[in-house]
């Protein structure tokens, strides 16, 4: 899968979570932007997680704060399982 298409399947997964109708770009935040509180990531991430058949550990989600940075590091999980 190319960038391209992870980037497709994510926002597609986002939709549910975006209760404000935001468009997401790039350098769009999960917490201020898109206002997702602890359990919301979570649940987020699960979704990601099982539809990518990967792992996001807990110190890469702390480091993982705009859209983009989340479909560079699924991306790179992703092409490496």
């Amino acid at each position: 899968m190319d960038r391209a298409e992870v980037d497709a399947k994510i926002r597609e997964l986002a939709e549910p979570f975006n209760k404000k109708g935001i468009e997401i770009k790039e350098d769009t935040t999960f917490q201020n932007d898109l206002e997702f509180d602890s359990l919301t990531v979570m649940d987020f991430v699960a979704e990601i997680e099982d539809e990518f058949d990967i792992i996001i550990s807990m110190n890469q989600q702390a480091e993982i704060e705009t859209y983009g940075q989340l479909v560079d590091a699924v991306h790179k999980l992703q092409a490496a399982a």
